[in-house]
């Protein structure tokens, strides 16, 4: 499959997990792709796997200098980008009556205020027929018992989709939200462990965890113009666990 041939793409908290899996079937699909993350090993090892298609560069979506320090290193070497899938976040379980101002600052912080500059500072390497792919969740549209500040953040990041679609009406540039269920990731293993993990997957309709494999192969349909009718968005990849 070459969908994507020639196509430039930035991927961030990608060197694990879903941002992994999409990476790799980005570049199956013929884009090279940027992996951007605070992990230099894992991004390493990523980039080992993937190719001489892959490149890492290290910093946080939450610093804005090193946002800049990496749209300055595509714009050089690439001189554009045509997709953006801003997958990195972050979340921990704390109950009402538990929450600190510690555990809502660093969620809000990374799956908020690091999707929105992810994005703005994105933009100006963007033209008609960009895609940006923003990492919502199942949990989104849930109730989810001690999980209310994450499954928060992640409700903000579906409205801010409805909203860029129509700050980006007439650009060209399409943006939708990739919202998986339990999927096995390394950071789902640190919040739920095995036990979390296994009853997780049990909950879902196909009574199983999902792999991100399959989400790769959702952000890949979303970064392609196969999708080119599709703005302001979202696709559930969640084994139907919200779904019925």
């Amino acid at each position: 499959m070459s969908r994507l041939q020639g196509k430039t793409a930035v991927i961030t908290g990608g060197g694990t997990g879903i941002g992994l899996g999409a990476a790799r079937r980005f570049i199956e699909e013929g884009a090279f792709v940027y992996l951007f993350g605070r992990r230099q090993a894992q991004l390493d090892a990523a980039v080992a796997e993937l190719g001489a298609n892959a490149r890492a560069v290290t910093g946080s979506i939450t610093e804005p200098a090193d946002l800049d320090r990496l749209y300055e290193t595509v714009k050089a070497e690439r001189g554009g980008l045509d997709i953006l899938f801003a997958n990195a976040g972050t979340g921990d379980f704390a109950r009402l009556g538990e929450i600190t101002s510690e555990h809502y600052d660093q969620i809000f912080d990374v799956n908020v205020k690091g999707t929105v500059f992810s994005v703005q500072k994105a933009l100006p390497l963007m033209a008609g027929g960009g895609s940006i792919i923003l990492t919502g969740s199942s949990t989104g549209v849930m109730g989810t018992p001690a999980f209310s500040i994450y499954s928060a953040t992640k409700a903000a990041v579906r409205n801010l989709a409805r909203s860029w679609a129509l700050d980006l009406r007439g650009t060209g540039i399409r943006v939708n939200v990739l919202s998986p269920g339990p999927t096995t990731t390394e950071l789902a293993q640190q919040v739920l462990g095995d036990e979390g993990l296994a009853a997780m997957g049990a909950s879902t309709v196909l009574g199983r965890m999902g792999d991100p494999s399959e989400t790769g192969a959702v952000a890949a349909f979303l970064a392609s113009a196969d999708s080119s009718f599709m703005t302001g968005g979202e696709v559930f990849v969640d084994g139907g666990l919200a779904q019925v």
